[in-house]
């Protein structure tokens, strides 16, 4: 409880803290003899006093002045979106997300952006299974082991599909076309969640063991 009551950064706001010390300090500097004795007492020893303080303390209604530039949780906050907001605005750049980036939706249809809430968008769906991580990161910025990518980086290694029906295997044949991967039947692939149900219901897409199955 001292620790709380010294500590500036347990209080909402700063000027709360800077005036409980202002009165903490007039109180000491005041006598030598002024001190202050902190007694424990479990609500379960239902002492009167404490159960006079529990409720008035429960009772006291405080008149809210968030937000305020001198809080820190505004300072926090302020900074927290100028960082999304400097991000985003990386993000957006093609030299900074790669010009073959995967765009994916949410259930509303609008285009996912960076978060750190809860991991991010994507890692919420994907972050408790590493190679369903790895696969979809494969996918999504498009450097997988499939035919496009081969024919980019190695040009004489074979880059057709297996199924015989198109000449390059490609991310959007295989999400869209490729009839080896028709485990899931959701035609809406660009939404984040149908995205990850595809891979989930095929395990060898974006995968280096895919070169190994056949139809």
């Amino acid at each position: 409880m001292a620790k709380k009551i010294f500590d500036p950064g347990s209080h909402p706001l700063q000027i709360h803290s800077a005036a409980i010390l202002s009165n903490l300090r007039t109180f000491f500097t005041a006598n030598d003899s002024n001190s202050i004795e902190f007694w424990e007492c479990p609500s379960k020893l239902k002492w009167k006093l404490h159960h006079e303080v529990d409720k008035g303390s429960k009772s006291f209604v405080v008149t809210p002045s968030f937000p305020s530039k001198t809080s820190w949780e505004f300072c926090k906050k302020s900074n927290s979106d100028d960082l999304i907001k400097l991000w985003k605005m990386t993000f957006q750049a093609s030299d900074g997300k790669g010009k073959n980036f995967l765009k994916l939706l949410d259930d509303d249809l609008n285009v996912i952006e960076p978060s750190y809430t809860k991991g991010g968008p994507w890692l919420q769906l994907v972050g408790h299974s590493n190679s369903l991580c790895a696969r979809a990161t494969r996918a999504i910025t498009n450097h997988a082991p499939i035919g496009e990518y081969r024919l980019c980086f190695f040009p004489k290694e074979d880059f057709s599909c297996l199924c015989n029906e198109y000449p390059i295997k490609s991310r959007r044949h295989i999400l869209y076309d490729c009839k080896r991967f028709n485990g899931y039947w959701n035609p809406r692939k660009d939404i984040l969640k149908h995205f990850v149900m595809f891979l989930n219901a095929n395990p060898s897409t974006f995968a280096f063991n895919d070169s190994l199955v056949s139809i």
